[in-house]
């Protein structure tokens, strides 16, 4: 059941909320957020402004076409973001990790549902007071900017990913770009966590259950990877590279 809070959007009765114990300055998230360029009274500035949200595994953050009041940076945890087509049909446009930041396009209503796959903590700001805090700061406005390009890389690849690949290398695709977008949030590894569930990564890729499903089981017959608890170890990266770039 979801209710208004008042002080956010429209959250799962258990969000809780509260300032950072340690402050911005402190975040494990800062130096790969938009918030890196800010100085140590520049982020005293923004923490002013902030709330931190905790959700608990399956609670929405925002929804599809709720109004935008509000930019989260992603401190923690795993976002599912996801649109309902018209015909009913969802599709998964994609997974937010820690250091992403949603809600910045300049438009009124959110585009996706955004919705935790785990627990999550996001740091909130009020859009008008974080568009102010922009226009103020010509070198966060120059960093949202760059963050911007690598969203839109990133929806470039996916426009690839669901081109004239087969299953097999999309699978491929998907998992070396996780692996890297892990990389840039410091935890590189050639395991990689899959919090989505087989479900979810056939939605983002186009695909059916079964065909995700028979590709993983392929690819670790293979020993292009290994199928661990909560994710995969990838065994034979140039290979999956080859695939991933076909």
């Amino acid at each position: 059941m979801l209710i208004d809070t008042g002080s956010c959007e429209r959250v799962p009765h258990a969000c809780h909320h509260g300032r950072s114990e340690n402050g911005c300055a402190d975040c494990k998230v800062r130096l790969i957020s938009v918030c890196s360029v800010l100085a140590l009274a520049e982020l005293e500035e923004l923490e002013a402004l902030s709330q931190h949200l905790i959700l608990e595994k399956g609670q929405t953050l925002f929804g599809q076409g709720e109004h935008a009041g509000s930019v989260f940076n992603v401190i923690a945890g795993v976002l599912r973001l996801s649109r309902l087509l018209p015909d009913g049909r969802r599709q998964i446009m994609g997974f937010a990790l820690p250091g992403d930041f949603l809600g910045l396009a300049l438009q009124e209503r959110y585009s996706v549902s955004a919705e935790a796959l785990g627990p999550v903590t996001t740091c909130r700001f009020g859009r008008e007071d974080f568009a102010a805090v922009v226009e103020a700061k010509p070198h966060l406005l120059k960093s949202l900017h760059e963050r911007a390009g690598y969203e839109l890389t990133l929806a470039q690849e996916q426009m690839l990913l669901l081109g004239r690949r087969t299953a097999e290398e999309k699978v491929a695709a998907f998992l070396l770009s996780l692996r890297e977008r892990y990389a840039r949030t410091g935890h590189a590894s050639v395991t990689v966590e899959l919090p989505m569930g087989r479900q979810d990564m056939a939605d983002h890729l186009g695909l059916t259950i079964e065909t995700v499903s028979r590709m993983l089981n392929r690819l670790d017959r293979a020993h292009a990877i290994l199928l661990v608890p909560g994710g995969v170890r990838l065994l034979d990266l140039p290979r999956l590279e080859r695939m991933a770039t076909c």
